[in-house]
């Protein structure tokens, strides 16, 4: 069976940066990951790259950032009173308006104040994935 829009695929994968260091692997984990396409958990891009595969199918491609993490957004840029801070390049765990808990990026640390950057940590660097399909079910 070939991967189709709504069909389930389990796969392991690999995320490498441009300068070749691994920013996540299932293989690492020691677990295959789980995606049902059409459900809104993967973007557009990286669906387009999973149709058509088979169980024991391997791929590599590589999408921009923008692509599989979003444009990096100036207004998810804050700046929070420097109390509560520690260091730049701390990431932090922010509770939202809405109670749901996001990741920021602790860019600046000054004296009056502290730059938050609440966009994904790869969301402006190429990455390229290495998978390889597992299973695929309708």
């Amino acid at each position: 069976m070939q991967v189709a829009e709504h069909h389930s695929v389990l796969l392991d994968y690999t995320l490498k940066l441009s300068d070749g260091s691994v920013a996540d692997s299932t293989e690492a984990q020691g677990k295959p990951a789980l995606f049902r396409l059409g459900d809104g958990s993967l973007t557009d891009a990286l669906e387009q790259q999973l149709l058509g595969l088979s169980a024991g199918d391997k791929k590599t491609f590589t999408l921009p950032g923008e692509a599989v993490f979003g444009k990096p957004s100036p207004d998810l840029i804050q700046f929070f009173s420097a109390a509560d801070f520690l260091e730049a390049g701390l990431i932090m765990l922010f509770t939202a308006m809405n109670g749901s808990e996001m990741p920021g990026i602790i860019k600046s640390v000054t004296e009056d104040s502290v730059e938050v950057d609440f966009n994904h940590p790869l969301c402006g660097q190429d990455v390229t994935f290495d998978i390889s399909v597992r299973d695929v079910t309708a």
